[in-house]
């Protein structure tokens, strides 16, 4: 007879903040505490501090009052993080060569899969999913995206 595991439990847990930049750094502490420990999690945090930014930067969270909301699911080996804001115009640049708008693509190329959903009037979710396998190693981000990532902070500091 073969012997099989038990179904890896699934932890799923989310937190209200207020949607100021300083929260960001809140809301990156709640996950990297959820994913201690675990491979890529410095990847996850990266990307949730990326829809974390554009929650407060850029959704009608923004407006005095304004929320965002955090919730991670951790399902064996797969993390899936969303963060839900108040809505507001979608807007991509058409400019390819824009400066800003290249946080989305940072999750895209870093997460197994990601998208949105919800509208202008409800609020957007937008979402990530990623493997963080349990005791493993990081391996760190490419050389080329490590760039783009340090290069946007530099522009976000300089006020670009």
């Amino acid at each position: 007879m073969r012997e099989t595991s038990p179904p890896a439990p699934v932890i799923d847990c989310s937190q209200d903040f207020p949607a100021v930049p300083a929260q960001a750094r809140e809301a990156r502490q709640f996950l990297a505490g959820l994913l201690d420990g675990r491979q890529d999690a410095e990847e996850a945090v990266l990307c949730l501090s990326e829809l974390v930014g554009n929650a407060c930067l850029h959704s009608r969270s923004r407006e005095p009052g304004g929320r965002f909301t955090v919730r991670a699911e951790l399902r064996g080996e797969r993390v899936r993080v969303e963060v839900r804001d108040g809505g507001g115009a979608w807007a991509e640049s058409p400019y390819p060569d824009d400066l800003h708008g290249r946080g989305l693509l940072i999750v895209s190329r870093l997460a197994r899969r990601c998208g949105r959903s919800g509208d202008s009037q409800s609020g957007w979710q937008v979402w990530f999913e990623m493997d963080c396998p349990p005791d493993g190693r990081a391996r760190g981000l490419p050389p080329r995206l490590m760039m783009l990532v340090l290069i946007k902070q530099l522009l976000l500091r300089a006020g670009a």
